[in-house]
Formats: structure tokens, C-alpha cells, sequence
């Protein structure tokens, strides 16, 4: 269960990095080269939709930083968590729970979103 938690860590870090060197370099680490990302405002295949995912949501919510919002609850090749975003320290502006499903290389291929709060006009 260590592992998954550490490659979970690792995927949130993918959020808050900011360098896109380092951000796809934290990608090829942690998720397939395939890999699948859905939420509810948007679907991707690999890592180059997720970089840009990513991208896009730091320039929407600058400053603000993704952490977990409480335990890892992983079984089998399966991961569940809540993260949170928002200051670093503060009340989180959005809420959601990801369900993360691990290949047999050891990385995420596969990542199921729901937000649970969002600002308002997202």
C-alpha cells in the first residue's frame, strides 16, 4: 500500500509542478504512456493530454496547489482518494475523488475524476 500512496503523491506532484520539463518527466514516471484521464469537463489519452490538462488548469487557478485530502485507499491494481485545491495551508476552492487503476508496469493507465466542489462560472 506504501507504493501506491508514493505513486499517488507522485501524480498530485505531476499537478503542482509547474516546469512542463519537469511536469512530463514526473508523467513518464508515474503514468502509462497510454493512459486514459476522464472528469467531468474532459477526456485524454497519454501523457501529452494530461501535460496539457494540467496546463490549462494551472493557468485557470494559478497559486493554488493540489494535496491530498485524506488517505489513500487502494486493493488490488485499484485507488481511491479525495485531494483538494486550494492555498497552500487553506480553505480548497474544489473538492474532488479520483479512482486511479495501476498496470502491470506499475504506473496509473487509467484515471476516473468527479468533482465534488467547484467555484462557481467552472
Amino acid at each position: 500500500m506504501s507504493g501506491t500512496n508514493e505513486l499517488v503523491q507522485r501524480y498530485l506532484a505531476a499537478w503542482n509542478e509547474t516546469d512542463a520539463d519537469a511536469r512530463r518527466a514526473v508523467l513518464a514516471e508515474v503514468l502509462s504512456e497510454d493512459a486514459v484521464y476522464t472528469d467531468p469537463l474532459v477526456s485524454v489519452r497519454g501523457r501529452d493530454g494530461l501535460d496539457a490538462t494540467i496546463a490549462a488548469v494551472q493557468g485557470q487557478f494559478g497559486g493554488l496547489v493540489f494535496s491530498l485530502g485524506g488517505a489513500v485507499d487502494a486493493h488490488h491494481d485499484i485507488a481511491r482518494f479525495t485531494w483538494h485545491l486550494g492555498p497552500e495551508g487553506g480553505e480548497p476552492v474544489a473538492v474532488g475523488f479520483d479512482v486511479a487503476v495501476i498496470g502491470d508496469d506499475g504506473r496509473i493507465n487509467r484515471v476516473l475524476g468527479f468533482l465534488d466542489k467547484v467555484p462557481a462560472g467552472v
